[in-house]
């Protein structure tokens, strides 16, 4: 199929054959759940994840790290299970399961046998509709939290992404801390993290999506009797949650600005960056070539000509993070301190010339031909089938099998990814941790 398929939140059935003889298949239940699955032939295993659209962005005063906090506790226990008991379930089949919290989401996932995939629907709905957030647990997990956050304090490149958020979002809702602050968590309370959890996990909220081997009718009747048995109502009927809006966040403008983290470290790393894309911006499939290009690998304009030509840094590559209304791109970059104003300065000879003179026909038919074939190589993992899925749902509105999104790539021209790349000129806010001297920091001012 080269067409996208559209996810319209009211159509409460879709069934499509997809790319490599896979079979797409969404259902929209009457309390809102949605279920979308991808059976792809000979797939000997399947993976599956739980998402709740709901991160760090959306946390209140008093909330901040919640989502996280309850990522944490929801392998704690139910009625039913014990923590050890939900380990056991996915371990003595040989499966893996995990938990992750973003900005914009928080995701349960397990990856198992397909002729396992019950038990896994089982335990994760129990978790999601069925965990007692015991108080006892509740004050040892605040102390695995408390732990997890100094850990990052300790690893610069940590911390020098999450100053940078902070620094370059300013007030907006992203530039939270996904794990919270150490004063945030220490203030949680069990009955607010509680009240976080009832008013946010409920089935109007829950994506689930599944690829691997698998049955979607019989996973769909997993489902649906593991959530009413945790104690969910899914006779009550309420539309899925709305996506979260496309418009561009008008809180979020291009500035100068220039923090350094003092750390005692050998190398200085750095990001140089400014606004990018939304998640759904139609733009994004040019923006991708051009960081191919740009910075994506050995053969980058920035790898060649930054590494490989002058010798100033260990490692170099460009980066573009979309959110649903906001976006950065820019380049980060480590190299001993003595480099670092000259690193930055041919970094930016780079990004302009790229911005002035465009790409070449060359260039851009490797890229295209590279992220084909990246494409179909991340397709033998099912967990990035499922992420593929995940966010087709809860993010972009569609989905693309790799016959659409080569089809998407084909139709970029090279003036379309000269205009994105228009992005990465003008003022910069640029973050770096590590030693930076007193002329270093004057010419990086020069340079913002």
């Amino acid at each position: 199929m080269s067409a996208p398929i559209l996810l319209p939140l009211n159509t409460t059935h879709l069934d499509e054959e997809v790319a490599g003889a896979a079979r797409l298949q969404r259902t929209v239940l009457p309390s809102g759940v949605r279920l979308i699955t991808e059976d792809v032939p000979g797939a000997a295993s399947v993976s599956i994840g739980c998402y709740v659209p709901l991160g760090s962005r959306d946390e209140r005063d008093r909330e901040y790290g919640s989502s996280h906090f309850l990522e944490h506790l929801l392998f704690k226990g139910t009625p039913s299970r014990d923590a050890r008991t939900i380990a056991l379930e996915f371990e003595r089949v040989g499966g893996d399961f995990n938990a992750a919290t973003s900005r914009e989401q928080t995701v349960y996932h397990a990856r198992v046998r397909a002729e396992d995939l019950g038990m896994a629907i089982d335990v994760l709905s129990d978790m999601l509709t069925g965990s007692l957030l015991d108080k006892d647990e509740f004050e040892l997990e605040r102390g695995v939290i408390l732990e997890e956050i100094a850990m990052s304090a300790d690893d610069p490149d940590d911390v020098l992404w999450e100053r940078f958020y902070g620094n370059f979002f300013g007030n907006h809702e992203l530039a939270r801390p996904i794990a919270g602050t150490p004063e945030s968590i220490e203030s949680a309370t069990r009955d607010e993290v509680w009240d976080f959890y009832r008013r946010n996990y409920r089935p109007d909220t829950l994506v689930v999506a599944i690829a691997g081997r698998v049955d979607h009718d019989a996973s769909l009747q997993r489902l649906e009797q593991g959530l009413r048995a945790g104690g969910w109502d899914l006779d009550l009927t309420a539309s899925p949650v709305a996506r979260r809006s496309a418009e561009p966040s008008g809180e979020l403008t291009r500035h100068r600005a220039i923090e350094s983290i003092e750390r005692p470290l050998e190398q200085t790393n750095l990001i140089l960056a400014t606004p990018g894309l939304i998640s759904g911006d139609d733009r994004r499939h040019g923006f991708g070539l051009l960081h191919h290009i740009l910075g994506g690998g050995m053969s980058s304009r920035l790898f060649h000509e930054v590494r490989e030509r002058r010798g100033l840094v260990y490692s170099v590559f460009s980066f573009a993070a979309s959110h649903a209304d906001a976006g950065v791109t820019g380049v980060n970059a480590a190299c001993l301190p003595d480099k670092v104003a000259e690193a930055v300065r041919v970094i930016r000879d780079e990004l302009d010339r790229v911005a002035q003179e465009g790409v070449t026909e060359s260039e851009l038919a490797d890229a295209k031909t590279s992220a084909a074939g990246g494409g179909a190589l991340a397709l033998e993992s099912m967990h990035s089938r499922m992420n593929r899925l995940a966010r087709a749902e809860l993010a972009l509105g569609e989905f693309l099998d790799l016959d659409a999104s080569v089809t998407r790539l084909g139709e970029v021209t090279r003036e379309q990814v000269q205009e994105v790349a228009g992005m990465l000129q003008g003022e910069m806010t640029i973050e770096t941790i590590g030693p930076v001297t007193d002329e270093a920091r004057a010419e990086l001012e020069a340079l913002a």
